[in-house]
């Protein structure tokens, strides 16, 4: 998924060297090594390969000497220590940087059998960063209390990428059989997908057909709707989401209201919006204050209520007086204005030309 970390890194390595550290990738095989692989956009992602059959410490263990012999090699200079996740920490707590920057994306002690030691983590996170971002509004004014440069910046979008959805784009072959009307969703589907309000949705209206593109993680396939008219495509590479998005007639964000959805920010409504297609959203706190207020997402508290803002978007929709209210919105909205004001946060804790960015 190219999602907030890949849109950041990639903007920060026009000025950084950037390390992308991925979560280990498991095999049969006994041996331990980093790959490493450049990308186009200027990031080196690392990937720690390792035996299947690991300890939980010997993981962490051998995620450090992999990670310390590269870094070792290479002969840095000054280092910038960019978290997205707090679960990093342990074996990344002896580095010494000159910035240590904490990109709170999610509250992820909240999600249902998130691991206890997940909050001494974050906690410790907390302590150590000189610099706390949030992906949203509502998770800065939780975090706000707990360190005192936290600063909200919220999610954005490539206007530019999701604006080719406002044309007729040539249609997707897994697409192409599936007739309208279309409620497309993209994404992660997960413990924050509310898995019965799609399946009621579907149930209550069977000629509407519901297509469902992301990976499903961390839930029992078995438990998603079944049916007829809800279609499952699976991921998508990022550039092809457009392609999708422009023949769809009504996007959906069918977020379940929880513990774990309390603090999200999803950067798809912003894509929605960017291209042109009306969306419908349970009510996520910060798609309310942004979009929902402004009159340009429909906040639905039930089931009754999802469908009925999804017929008035298919029966009611003015396209041009759309777009104009959708642009006021996003104008201004950019992943280069966010990288912009975060590189102004980081320059008041950090002094040197050259840096080091591990991400």
């Amino acid at each position: 998924m190219y999602q907030r970390p890949q849109h950041i890194m990639s903007r920060m390595a026009q000025d950084y060297q950037v390390l992308f550290l991925e979560e280990p990738a498991l095999s049969d095989s006994p041996r331990i090594w980093l790959e490493s692989l450049p990308q186009a956009c200027g990031v080196t992602v690392l990937v720690p390969h390792l035996p299947l059959q690991m300890q939980p410490d010997q993981v962490i263990a051998a995620q450090r000497m992999l990670l310390d012999g590269f870094m070792d090699a290479q002969q840095f200079g000054d280092l910038l220590l960019w978290y997205f996740t707090p679960m990093s920490l342990v074996f990344t707590d002896h580095l010494r940087a000159q910035v240590t920057i904490f990109d709170c994306m999610d509250e992820l002690s909240a999600f249902k059998d998130a691991p206890p030691e997940l909050v001494e983590q974050g906690q410790a996170l907390m302590k150590r960063a000189d610099v706390v971002f949030t992906g949203g509004f509502s998770l800065w004014e939780a975090k706000r209390l707990q360190h005192a440069n936290a600063h909200s910046m919220p999610s954005s979008v490539d206007i530019g990428h999701f604006a080719a959805a406002r044309n007729v784009l040539a249609v997707p072959e897994d697409q192409q059989c599936i007739p309208h009307p279309r409620l497309g969703y993209f994404g992660v589907i997960d413990k924050r997908f509310d898995i019965e309000l799609i399946r009621e949705v579907a149930e209550s209206q069977p000629t509407w057909q519901i297509i469902l593109i992301g990976p499903v993680v961390k839930i029992d396939p078995a438990t998603l709707p079944h049916m007829d008219n809800v279609h499952y495509l699976g991921s998508k590479p990022y550039r092809d989401l457009p392609a999708y998005l422009s023949g769809w007639d009504v996007a959906l964000m069918p977020f379940a209201l929880n513990d774990s959805t309390r603090f999200i920010s999803p950067t798809k409504t912003p894509e929605y919006l960017a291209g042109g297609c009306p969306v419908v959203s349970t009510r996520i706190a910060d798609v309310v204050r942004t979009y929902g207020e402004s009159g340009v997402v429909a906040i639905a508290d039930d089931t009754d209520a999802f469908v009925r803002a999804i017929r008035e978007a298919l029966a009611h929709r003015d396209p041009a007086d759309f777009l104009r209210k959708v642009d006021a919105v996003l104008a201004g909205e950019s992943w280069d204005n966010t990288c912009a004001a975060m590189k102004a946060q980081i320059g008041l804790v950090t002094i040197g030309e050259q840096t080091q960015c591990l991400g």
